[in-house]
């Protein structure tokens, strides 16, 4: 049956990378990321024990996650899962899963988009924004296809395999977006909710200038959901956060920024222009 399953239609290489990319953070003994060109794969587990894997980087990036695996672990996660499935988060997800058999988590409202069955609208070239905004056409948008090994996540919020975990639905970036908390030491895995670097200028990207932002603009298309989303993750009060982009971030720098961007996100995330600025339709993903 993984025979079955099959990359999105296009797929390819994007030639983008940061100071941070093949580089790695152990922000507690157990929570370690590594950074994939520009995005960030969490690897939640303690070394050479049973851990699980969130996100799988930008495409053709599952060799480069086997070889983190194998120094960090030495064997295959017991779970994948997924804040969301833009092609940045599950680039190396197919092969991965050819490779190690092993089950796939998101939330119920983002599997059309990770079996075949719907493709998230085109990125938004005329958004307000840098570079990066510009050249998002180039991504791809196409879903994969994990047919029946995708699985949906727990309804009462639990997240397989790690019992101090809960997900939290923070859609608006995406239908089914999530983001992962654990209250005992306050370490949120946000996904693309909010972010620590302005996902849309080259500049800041390539050079990791860190500072909270909302979603990426190119690629969010239910700006109300964004900024409930972002209040519901304030209103825990995280005490270190890693971003699906950006660098880690904890403490007064975390609890501030994230509270100026609670308090101004019209201003500091909402774009003044764009497809789907001031658009309340949020069905926008089509057949």
């Amino acid at each position: 049956m993984y025979e079955n399953m099959h990359e999105s239609n296009d797929k390819k290489y994007i030639p983008m990378t940061s100071i941070s990319s093949r580089t790695g953070n152990e922000v507690k003994p157990d929570i370690y990321y590594y950074t994939d060109q520009i995005a960030n794969i969490c690897f939640i587990g303690n070394p050479k024990e049973n851990w699980v894997l969130i996100d799988s980087g930008l495409p053709e990036s599952a060799s480069e996650i086997e070889i983190v695996v194998e120094k960090r672990f030495g064997k295959k996660p017991q779970a994948i899962i997924l804040t969301h499935g833009h092609f940045d988060h599950v680039g190396g997800l197919v092969d991965l899963v050819k490779q190690w058999q092993t089950p796939v988590y998101a939330h119920h409202l983002e599997l059309p988009f990770l079996t075949g069955e719907k493709s998230y609208p085109r990125p938004d070239s005329s958004v307000e924004g840098g570079i990066i905004a510009k050249i998002s056409p180039i991504f791809p948008n196409e879903p994969i296809d994990l047919g029946s090994l995708i699985n949906p996540l727990p309804e009462d919020n639990s997240v397989p395999y790690l019992p101090d975990w809960k997900w939290i639905h923070t859609p608006g970036h995406s239908p089914g977006h999530v983001s992962l908390f654990r209250s005992k030491d306050g370490v949120l895995i946000s996904g693309d909710a909010f972010i620590t670097v302005k996902q849309d200028s080259f500049y800041n990207v390539l050079m990791q200038k860190k500072e909270i932002n909302g979603p990426p603009k190119y690629f969010t298309t239910d700006w109300l959901g964004a900024k409930k989303s972002v209040v519901k993750l304030e209103s825990l009060h995280p005490k270190i956060v890693i971003p699906g982009h950006g660098t880690w971030m904890k403490g007064e720098e975390l609890s501030k920024g994230l509270q100026e961007l609670v308090n101004n996100f019209d201003k500091l995330a909402i774009p003044d222009y764009g497809r789907y600025v001031n658009d309340t339709d949020t069905n926008h993903y089509k057949h």
